[in-house]
């Protein structure tokens, strides 16, 4: 008997010896968790069967996950491993910190790190319901070399649902099917059919977890869209409130601002986020910048632009320009290294310094990067045109061609349609400077269909230029003043508020002389910059045209 138990005692120590040392041939993310500014992530709590004085531990990992805080939310997950090798919940946990389900990631080292992690739980005692999770997150990773990364979310949604139908009493499985829902939904869909879904589900646990952070958080993803923001309002003012320690909870609200014209509470939410974000970068290399402070930036500089405050967005540019290290190299920090100073040169209508644009020197392969490339092209090119080279603006058009090509072999659909928009923009522009009107008009018209056929990604408050803005200023540039209204009117509806759509009515307005939509739009532009201090031209026009009313 005493060596059968011996024997037992042995065997177990060496299934414990041999989990520790495949947990030690990955690379996993160890350390202090880095945190900044009152340490509340909201409230989460998660039934497993680790050892009982970790499960804080555990709770902290989860709400770091649900506001997408991923490095910080592996380190605690690890630290759950380190201190209990057998909580197979943690080791789901690093997986999910490692699958972000909104985002694509380049490369394949999360993919192997995922892979591995899931491998090193198999062997671990669990209960069902673990097991469910660990097989739900695991379609995600199973076969990645097979399948494209839409498809394995496709996977990981349909593993989930199974979990959320099978434990209808728990919380965090209808949670995670939810953000499933959302993470696996067709850009193309504009019924929003995941979305609504989704969203019916987070809302009706909201009432009764009114702190838990990935309830609000994934409301506010399924709703980023000018038909559906309006239902995330109020949840969007909540959020900041519940994870004021999370840099992209302090951000998120502004999506929802953003798309409803509500400037100031963008800047407000996201200068916040800014900080917050410094504060997490400087505590881990305090030369770089990380990239929550740089997608921050983006939002922060589009609300500036659209309030006419050019003073602080350039502000926020000249402060870009001297970061040269950033953390992690992903499309974030490549979407707003390239979109922000383009917007300002587009949104001013400054064609000469759209012509010279250049991508930042911030420490990241560009290469990797083709549909962020194909935005300053895209400035570059407008600016061209608009300064009469049409020489230039046919290089940076087949630069753009180009861009498109690597895009489609990736394939990387969504985006290739994206920089597909900006050449038949930019086509639309050339013909109309070759005085090709009726081409220009049916390119640009083509431009807008496209536009209005698809979904904006996550990581843009909004196009540099919307193309039925510049379909209305297409009308403009022809003597069409009427037609240009319908166009600044129509796209306002999808991109309420924006500082040159009103501008561009409301002089469109005065041509037909309908002086009552004239004075109601230059009312709203001057509304729009009441705090901003701005002599932007536009706002010197609108000004005086009130005072002769």
């Amino acid at each position: 008997m005493l060596v059968s138990m011996l024997a037992l005692l042995a065997t177990s120590c060496n299934k414990k010896t041999e989990q520790i040392s495949s947990i030690d041939s990955i690379d996993l993310l160890r350390g202090e968790i880095t945190l900044c500014g009152p340490q509340k992530f909201g409230e989460v709590s998660f039934a497993q069967s680790c050892e009982p004085q970790i499960q804080e531990k555990f709770d902290l990992g989860l709400a770091l996950l649900h506001s997408f805080e991923y490095q910080e939310a592996e380190k605690a997950f690890v630290q759950v491993i380190d201190a209990d090798p057998e909580c197979a919940m943690a080791y789901w946990g690093v997986a999910m910190s490692n699958f972000h389900s909104l985002w694509f990631q380049s490369g394949t080292e999360y993919l192997e790190k995922g892979t591995k992690i899931l491998e090193a739980a198999r062997t671990i005692p669990k209960s069902e319901r673990e097991n469910d999770y660990l097989d739900a997150v695991s379609a995600f990773y199973q076969d990645w070399q097979k399948y494209d990364h839409q498809t394995r979310v496709k996977k990981f949604e349909q593993s989930m649902r199974q979990v959320y139908e099978k434990y209808r009493d728990d919380k965090e499985a209808a949670i995670f099917y939810a953000l499933a829902l959302r993470a696996s939904a067709d850009p193309g869909d504009k019924t929003y059919q995941n979305q609504i879904e989704s969203g019916k589900i987070l809302e009706s646990l909201f009432p009764g977890q009114p702190n838990h952070p990935g309830i609000a958080h994934y409301i506010i993803h399924n709703y980023d869209y000018p038909e559906l923001a309006h239902l995330a309002l109020p949840t969007a003012r909540r959020y900041a409130e519940i994870a004021p320690a999370s840099a992209h909870a302090q951000h998120m609200p502004s999506h929802i601002f953003t798309r409803l014209g509500l400037w100031e509470e963008s800047i407000a939410t996201n200068v916040n986020s800014m900080s917050s974000g410094l504060c997490y970068s400087q505590s881990i290399d305090p030369n770089a910048h990380w990239d929550e402070e740089l997608h921050s930036m983006d939002y922060l500089v589009y609300a500036y632009l659209q309030t006419g405050n050019n003073k602080e967005a350039i502000e926020q540019y000249n402060y870009l320009t001297t970061f040269k290290k950033v953390f992690p190299e992903n499309f974030k920090v490549a979407y707003t290294a390239a979109a922000v100073p383009t917007r300002i040169s587009l949104e001013n209508k400054d064609w000469k310094d759209a012509a010279d644009l250049q991508l930042p020197s911030i420490g990241i392969n560009w290469d990797n990067f083709p549909w962020e490339k194909a935005i300053m092209y895209f400035g570059r090119a407008l600016g061209n045109i608009h300064m009469g080279d049409l020489k230039q603006a046919e290089n940076e058009l087949s630069t753009m061609v180009d861009l498109n090509q690597q895009l489609l072999e990736m394939p990387d659909m969504y985006k290739a349609n994206q920089v597909s928009i900006q050449i038949k923009t930019v086509q639309a522009w050339m013909a109309l400077a070759k005085d090709q009107k009726d081409e220009a008009i049916e390119l640009m018209a083509e431009a807008v269909k496209m536009e209005n056929h698809t979904t904006s990604h996550p990581v843009t408050p909004g196009e540099v230029l919307p193309t039925g803005e510049l379909m209305g200023d297409m009308f403009m540039e022809l003597g069409r003043p009427q037609e240009a209204l319908e166009a600044y009117e129509t796209d306002l509806v999808k991109h309420p508020n924006r500082f040159n759509g009103i501008y561009g009515a409301a002089t469109a307005a005065v041509a037909i002389s309908n002086h009552q939509k004239a004075a109601k739009y230059y009312k709203l532009l001057v509304d729009l910059a009441q705090n901003s201090n701005s002599e932007r031209s536009e706002l010197i026009q609108a000004r005086e045209y009130l005072t002769k009313i």
